[in-house]
């Protein structure tokens, strides 16, 4: 059969076109009635495609249903969710087929990063054996002592970072047992002196005399009665 000849009353597309989807045309038409979304329901009601992921139907969802992972949630702590940031790393490696000076730049025209809109971070895998002169926005400690070995230097593109203090640890205080509790005797006592001494040898004497009195006392009574009797 000898191919058709082309013309402009023979053009036609490559795939034949489908007829679109014509829905409440009658129960004759195959999609009359209920326009093929079925009885009632979450999925028959207009704007069910607009439901956002992991919705169901308005009962607590799954991600909710189940329990959390501990961890705190500050910019102290480990970053998490907004407070993450997000930089792009390079290995000390793949600078040795730079020469001179290393940039941002250089490295998004080398195909290494995908822009220089985020932040650089030079790590320190592998070996560098040329003086190079590197700008980024953050190094490694490996990363910087291996350029600083080869001869190179470092630049802060946005000032060296200062370290951050460790947060003091609080000390526990140990249990205090009953012997700690009791009162310690003072060694700072008031020394006596003499006219304390003087009074308290007065008041001995004092208390003998008394009991020798009360002695003459008990012994003269039964002498008394045996005269009477």
């Amino acid at each position: 059969m000898a191919a058709e000849k082309l013309s402009l009353n023979s053009l036609k597309p490559a795939s034949p076109r489908r007829d679109r989807k014509r829905v409440g045309r009658g129960p004759g038409s195959g999609k009359g009635r209920y326009s093929g979304r079925g009885i009632k329901g979450q999925k028959a009601r207009s704007g069910h495609h607009k439901m956002r992921p992991g919705f169901e139907g308005g009962q607590n969802p799954i991600y909710m249903r189940l329990g959390k992972q501990r961890g705190p949630y500050s910019k102290d702590a480990m970053p998490i969710g907004p407070h993450r940031t997000k930089v792009q790393s390079v290995n000390v490696r793949d600078l040795e087929r730079f020469d001179g000076e290393v940039t941002p730049e250089a490295l998004k025209e080398a195909g290494l990063i995908r822009n220089t809109r985020i932040d650089l971070k030079i790590l320190g895998y592998g070996e560098l054996t040329k003086k190079l002169t590197v700008s980024a926005h953050l190094f490694s400690a490996s990363a910087r002592e291996k350029i600083e070995q080869a001869g190179g230097t470092i630049n802060w593109l946005r000032g060296e970072p200062k370290p951050k203090k460790p947060k003091p640890k609080k000390e526990r205080k140990p249990a205090e047992s009953v012997s700690d509790t009791e009162e310690p005797v003072s060694d700072t006592e008031e020394p006596v002196s003499d006219t304390d001494e003087e009074e308290q040898e007065e008041q001995v004497s004092d208390t003998e005399q008394v009991s020798d009195t009360a002695e003459d006392d008990e012994a003269q009574e039964p002498a008394a009665e045996a005269d009477k009797s």
